[in-house]
Formats: structure tokens, C-alpha cells, sequence
């Protein structure tokens, strides 16, 4: 566009390190939502590579294009995509085209399959050989050599994936890690809800000694992972812990120890830690002021207050979001371009700010309202501020 400075990747570390870039950067979080969004289905994405490439080169033209990809990965085999969603959520899943029609969106299936006695097995083995070796097969019906061959489809597709964003200029924030959840968040999801809040108040020794393992694995395979990959941003994902569900005195026994130990031994290595954070954290975001200046972004979905917390955190933190799912499927452009606007002038006037969707893009998006969003963000602060 003219008038820009930057490339993406400059802009996008401009705002991470709390500078004022040349424009907001722009990320986008989409899968099923593209076929829905260029006339097709949404289980098209997952099923099809070729309809998947052809549904992002569309987007993609009519929107005017993005700096930040967090998910865009066409797949040939819907096998594969849904077993590397398994083991990143640790959770059972259906899927378009699979197990759901194709129309529908990607269901989380949350059920007790962990089990108490497995604290124990998790602090002596860790996560990942307790998901490979046994959790895994629980989570889906599939065999020793059925896993591996998902693993081996798996692996390319990461690749490709990067290799066909990096032709466009964009930067991609895809999983170094298959687990992709705060250690909290896996437990909750396995346990559930109820039975999880139950091992909090009965059994609270156990869960510690599991996440102590889990964190410290964690902080070694992501770090690992940087350096193989020579990168600097990793992705995790937590939105079971804010004050939406539990009390502080909770929040600061079971999650905040374990995630400022994590974003200290990353950011030591000067890795910043992309924190997707779903519902409510309006009473837990002053905690965020104690992370180490620029070492994280936090993205909001549009349940927290985004600009309660940007007072909160500006000139700290840099925050991303959150123009919400029903803005996006159900609100006209003008709807859109006028809440980015806001975003743009409120959140990111003085620099720190990703303008996104909140969480990933609804597969039942409008996408003029897509072309909304990244038009707002490509045009707006030049035309209006400079």
C-alpha cells in the first residue's frame, strides 16, 4: 500500500516491542472459515488441498492481505488435521466431513478421559510420552501405526505452510510445540470442568506435581523448538484459568507461578509468547503488569476489556484483538470498520497493538466484513493520522 515503510515482520515486531509501527499490524486466526467465506463448505479446508489453496488465494486478493497468519494450513488428508488438533487440545474433536457435515464447525467433545491416576504417570513420564505412548488413543480411535502415519502427514504440511505465506511477505505463527495448551488449560479439558475444579479443592498436591513437570517440559520444547527453527514467538493458548472461573487465591496458586516461570525462561532466550486468551480476564490482567516489559502479547477474544486493559498495560504488554465473531458473521463493513477504527485510535494509537479477530474467524463470516477488517487496518491509521 502506499505510504508504507515497513514489511510485516518489521511492523509486526514494531508493535511487539511497544513501538509505533508505520500502521497496525493485521493477523488473521481462520481454517473452515475460508471455504464458507468464497461459497463452499467449510469441511472443504480440512478435505480438500487444492479448493483450500484456491479459498486463501481468494480471500486473500479481495481482502487486500494480512501481516500475522495463525492458522491457514490446506490439508489433504482431514485425518491428519484432526489428529494434530487432538493431541495439540488434548481433547476429542469432531470434524467436517469426518465425523460432522459438512457445513459445521469443528466441535470440541469435552469428556472426563483423564483420569486421577494420572497425575502421577504425567509427573513421571511428562505430557509428551504420556500422549504418545497412551492419552492419544483414548482421544481417537486409531492404532499404534495410524498414529504414526498422521505424525509423518503431519509434518510436511508446517512446511509448505510456511514456505507459501513467506512468498506473500507474511509472518506465521504456527505450533513449534504439538501442545499447544498452558499446562492448566490440558488438565482442565481432560479432567472437565467439574472434575478438574474437584482435584483443585480435594486433591491439590497432585495437580502441582503434574504441572510442575508439564511447565518445565514445556519451557524446554519451546525453547528447543525456537532455536531449531530460528525464531523468537511461540503460541499457547489458556482460557480456563481467569477470574470468569475461578477466584484469585486459585489463579495465583495453580496458574500464575507456572506461567511466569514460563514466560521468564522464554524470555531469557528472547522469545516473546503469543498468549491466546479466551473469556474473561478483566480481574486477572493487572497481574500481566509483573511479566518482563515486551515479552508477551495477549489476545483477547472480546469478553475481556480490551481498553480497560490497555490502560493497564500500555507501554508493557502488547495486546491483540478482538473484533468478535458475531461482528464478523452477522454486522455490516461499516459495523466492522468502525470497531476497528475504535481499536486502532484506542488500543493501538500509541503502538502495541495487533488489530484480529477475536479468537479465530466464525466460519459463518461475511467476507466483506473480512475485507473490512484488514481494509480498516491496511488504510486507516495513514489516511487518518499521518
Amino acid at each position: 500500500m502506499a505510504g508504507e515503510t515497513m514489511t510485516s515482520e518489521e511492523r509486526l515486531w514494531a508493535a511487539i516491542r511497544l513501538e509505533k509501527p508505520d500502521r497496525v499490524p493485521i493477523d488473521i486466526l481462520a481454517t473452515g472459515a475460508y471455504g464458507k467465506a468464497v461459497g463452499g463448505t467449510v469441511a472443504d479446508f480440512y478435505a480438500n488441498e487444492d479448493k483450500a489453496r484456491a479459498a486463501i488465494d481468494k480471500v486473500w486478493d479481495y481482502t487486500g492481505g494480512w501481516d500475522l497468519d495463525l492458522g491457514s494450513i490446506p490439508c489433504p488428508n482431514p485425518l491428519a488435521i484432526k489428529l494434530g488438533s487432538v493431541m495439540s487440545m488434548g481433547v476429542k474433536m469432531a470434524f467436517p466431513g469426518l465425523d460432522l457435515p459438512d457445513d459445521y464447525t469443528v466441535q470440541v467433545l469435552e469428556e472426563e478421559i483423564l483420569k486421577p491416576e494420572d497425575y502421577d504417570k504425567i509427573a513421571e513420564t511428562g505430557w509428551g510420552r504420556f500422549m504418545n505412548e497412551d492419552y492419544v488413543f483414548r482421544l481417537m480411535d486409531t492404532t499404534p501405526e495410524g498414529f504414526a502415519k498422521g505424525l509423518a502427514d503431519m509434518a510436511p504440511l508446517f512446511f509448505q505452510a510456511v514456505e507459501m505465506w513467506r512468498k506473500r511477505g507474511v509472518v506465521t505463527l504456527y505450533p513449534l510445540n504439538p501442545f499447544i495448551l498452558h499446562p492448566f488449560f490440558r488438565f482442565s479439558l481432560g479432567r472437565s470442568m467439574v472434575k478438574f475444579m474437584e482435584d483443585l479443592y480435594y486433591s491439590p498436591e497432585k495437580v502441582e506435581k503434574a504441572l510442575k513437570v508439564v511447565t518445565r517440559e514445556m519451557i524446554e520444547q519451546q525453547i528447543a523448538a525456537c532455536k531449531a527453527l530460528n525464531t523468537k514467538l511461540v503460541f499457547m493458548a489458556e482460557e480456563r484459568s481467569c477470574g470468569f472461573f475461578f477466584p484469585l487465591s486459585f489463579f495465583e496458586r495453580f496458574w500464575w507461578p507456572y506461567t511466569q516461570e514460563i514466560i521468564d525462561a522464554q524470555w531469557s532466550e528472547g522469545i516473546v509468547t503469543w498468549f491466546h486468551l479466551d473469556q474473561c480476564w478483566d480481574k486477572n490482567i493487572p497481574y500481566f503488569k509483573k511479566l518482563p516489559r515486551g515479552s508477551t502479547i495477549l489476545a483477547l477474544d472480546g469478553t475481556t476489556d480490551i481498553f480497560a486493559a490497555k490502560e493497564v498495560l500500555r507501554n508493557h504488554l502488547c495486546l491483540a484483538g478482538d473484533v468478535q465473531a458475531a461482528l464478523m458473521s452477522i454486522g455490516k463493513p461499516e459495523d466492522v470498520e468502525a470497531y476497528c477504527r475504535k481499536l486502532i485510535d484506542e488500543v493501538g494509537g500509541d503502538g502495541g497493538f495487533i488489530l484480529s479477530t477475536g479468537c479465530e474467524m466464525p466460519t459463518a463470516v461475511k467476507l466483506d466484513n473480512w475485507r473490512a477488517l484488514v481494509q480498516t487496518g491496511r488504510n486507516y491509521e495513514l489516511s487518518k493520522k499521518r
